[in-house]
C-alpha cells in the first residue's frame, strides 16, 4: 500500500489486488522518520483512475479474436498491466495519531511518502491502544475479522443511547444483548415493550427456564399492574390528566381541589372520586371534562380501589435491585394508545419521584419506538433533566426522523444498522459522533445482523460489529402467511386439540 493524497482529515492509498483490505477496517501509517504513527479507518474502496486504463479495458475486447498464434510477452508486461487494472484506491477517515505509544486526536501532520509503511490495524490492537477495558464487558458479537466485540457495561452508565436500522436488521436483538447483560452486572432496567418482544427473555430457544427466567419480571398493565389512586399521588395524577388526557387548565385545579377534599378525608378511591365529581359546585363544562377523564382511566383497567389486586412499583424495583439486578418489562402490546400514554405517564413520573427523592438507584430505560407513546416534550425532559436524576435512556426505532436532531447530538453511543433510504441516512448522518461521509458510507452498505458501532463504548473509533446469537426465546420474528407444510400441519393439530378440550 502506498501513500497517494491527503485532503481535509481524509486519506487516500493505492492498494494492490494481492493486500486484503476490507471496508470499515483500519489501517496504521506508520512514519518511521517523523517517530510516529496516523491511524485511519477505510470509508470507500475504489479502482484506481489510472491514465490509460480506460484505453486499455477498451482495446482488450477489440483485440480478443480468434486469431492463431501464440502471444510472445518475453517481458511480462501484460500480467504487470492486469495487475495495474485491479488497483484500489482506499479512501479512509483520519481518526488520530499515536506518538511515543500515547494515542492524540492529532491529525494534523502529513506523513511522508517515501518513509511511510502502511499495514493493517488489528482492531483487538486498536482496542488496546485506545486503553478500551472491560470492566464490565458485554460481548455482542464478532468484528469483521473475526474477534469478539466486547463493551464495558460502564461506558452504558449514565449515557443516551441510540439503536435504529430499518426492518430486519437487528435492532431489537442488540438491545436484548445489552438488556441482558446489564442485568448480569447488576443493573436494573425497564423496557417499554411496544410490540411483546421481551416478555420471553427468560426462557431459551426451547421454552425452557433460563439463567435470567428469576431476573425477569413481567408487567401486563390491566392484569399483574394495577394500582390505586393513593399510590398514584396527586402530583402523578396531574401530569396524567395533563399530558396524556388533555385536562384543560380550568379543570386541572378543581380536580386538585376535590383530590384534596378526598384526601383529608381518607375517602381516596375511584368510586368516591366518581360520587365527588357528581357533587362538586362547579361549572358543567368542567364537571363534563372532568367526568370523561373519570371514564377514561376507569376504562383502563389500570387503576383498581382493591388493594390486594393493586402492584407497588417501588417494592419491584427494589427487590430487583437487591436480586443483583433485573428488567421490569412493561408489555404494551395489548394496550390501546390512550392506554400507553397513561401507564408510560405513571412510570416515568413514578421513577422521577423515587429518584429525586434517593429511595431508588439509577434505572437503564429502554424505550422501543418511543414516539408512539411519549409526548413530544418528553424527549427533552428524558435527555436532561431525568438523566440527571438517574434514568438513562435506550431509544431502539426503525424510523430515524421520529428522533430529534439535538437527541441525535447529545447520544453518547449509537449503534447503526443498515439504511439505503437516502432520507433516513441524511437523518443519521447528523449524529455528533462521527462525520457525516463515514456513517453514510459504511451503513448503507451493512449486511443484517451487522452493526456500525459509534461513541463512548469504542472510544470513538466507530467498529462494525456482527451481533451474535442469543439462547432466549426473543420473540419479534415475523409472523408469515406462506409458511411450509411443517408449520401449516403443527397449526392443524393445535386446531384439533383445542376442539377436543372444548368437548
Amino acid at each position: 500500500m502506498r501513500l497517494y493524497k491527503k485532503a481535509g482529515n481524509t486519506i487516500q492509498i493505492i492498494s494492490f489486488p494481492d493486500e486484503d483490505v476490507e471496508k470499515g477496517g483500519y489501517l496504521i501509517i506508520e512514519d518511521k522518520k517523523a517517530g510516529k504513527s496516523m491511524i485511519v479507518q477505510v470509508i470507500d474502496i475504489q479502482f484506481a483512475n489510472v491514465p490509460g486504463i480506460m484505453e486499455e479495458l477498451l482495446r482488450e475486447p477489440l483485440i480478443d479474436n480468434p486469431i492463431r498464434g501464440e502471444d510472445v510477452d518475453p517481458l511480462d508486461i501484460t500480467s504487470h498491466i492486469l495487475y495495474v487494472q485491479d488497483a484500489r484506491l482506499l479512501i479512509c477517515k483520519i481518526h488520530g495519531s499515536i506518538e511515543d505509544g500515547k494515542l492524540s486526536p492529532d491529525s494534523s501532520w502529513l506523513p511522508s511518502r517515501t518513509h511511510s509503511v502502511i499495514r493493517k490495524l488489528p482492531i483487538d490492537r486498536l482496542m488496546e491502544v485506545s486503553g478500551m477495558v472491560s470492566v464490565f464487558p458485554i460481548n455482542l458479537g464478532e468484528t469483521i475479522e473475526k474477534t469478539p466485540t466486547i463493551i464495558d457495561a460502564c461506558n452504558l452508565d449514565g449515557k443516551l443511547n441510540i439503536i435504529t436500522g430499518r426492518k430486519g436488521t437487528g435492532k431489537s436483538h442488540l438491545s436484548k444483548l445489552l438488556v441482558l447483560g446489564l442485568i448480569t452486572h447488576g443493573a436494573t432496567v425497564i423496557i417499554l415493550d411496544l410490540n411483546g418482544e421481551y416478555k420471553n427473555l427468560g426462557l431459551d430457544v426451547n421454552d425452557k427456564r433460563n439463567e435470567f427466567s428469576d431476573k425477569i419480571h413481567v408487567l401486563i398493565p390491566g392484569a399483574n399492574f394495577k394500582i390505586t389512586l393513593l399510590q398514584a399521588s396527586l402530583p402523578v395524577m396531574m401530569r396524567i390528566l395533563t399530558y396524556a388526557l388533555d385536562l384543560p387548565g380550568t379543570s386541572a385545579r378543581e380536580f386538585r381541589h376535590i383530590w384534596r377534599f378526598l384526601e383529608e378525608r381518607n375517602m381516596l378511591s375511584f368510586h368516591e372520586l366518581s360520587e365527588a365529581i357528581r357533587r362538586w359546585q362547579c361549572n358543567q363544562q368542567v364537571k363534563d371534562a372532568l367526568f370523561s377523564r373519570y371514564y377514561t382511566l376507569l376504562h383502563s383497567n389500570f387503576f383498581t380501589d382493591n388493594p390486594s389486586e393493586a402492584m407497588d412499583f417501588e417494592v419491584l424495583i427494589r427487590r430487583a435491585e437487591d436480586d443483583g439486578g433485573g428488567a421490569i418489562i412493561l408489555d404494551l402490546s395489548n394496550s390501546s394508545s390512550i392506554d400507553r400514554q397513561i401507564v408510560v405517564e405513571y412510570v416515568l413520573a413514578k421513577l422521577q419521584d423515587l429518584l429525586s427523592q434517593w429511595r431508588i438507584r439509577a434505572v437503564f430505560l429502554f424505550a422501543e419506538e418511543a414516539h408512539l407513546y411519549l409526548r413530544e416534550t418528553y424527549w427533552d425532559d428524558i435527555v436532561t433533566r431525568m438523566r440527571h436524576f438517574g434514568v438513562f435512556t435506550t431509544f431502539i426505532t426503525n424510523q430515524p426522523n421520529t428522533i430529534r436532531e439535538n437527541i441525535y447530538r447529545q447520544a453518547d453511543n449509537i449503534f447503526l444498522f443498515n439504511f439505503v433510504n437516502e432520507h433516513d441516512l441524511e437523518i443519521i448522518s447528523r449524529a455528533a459522533r462521527v462525520d457525516a461521509e463515514t456513517t453514510v458510507s459504511i451503513v448503507r452498505d451493512l449486511p443484517p445482523h451487522h452493526c456500525l458501532i459509534l461513541g463512548e463504548v469504542v472510544k470513538d473509533f466507530p467498529i462494525i460489529a456482527k451481533i451474535r446469537q442469543l439462547n432466549v426465546k426473543t420473540m419479534g420474528e415475523t409472523r408469515f402467511f406462506f409458511v411450509n407444510n411443517h408449520a401449516i400441519r403443527m397449526m392443524k393439530e393445535s386446531r384439533e386439540k383445542s376442539a377436543e378440550n372444548h368437548q
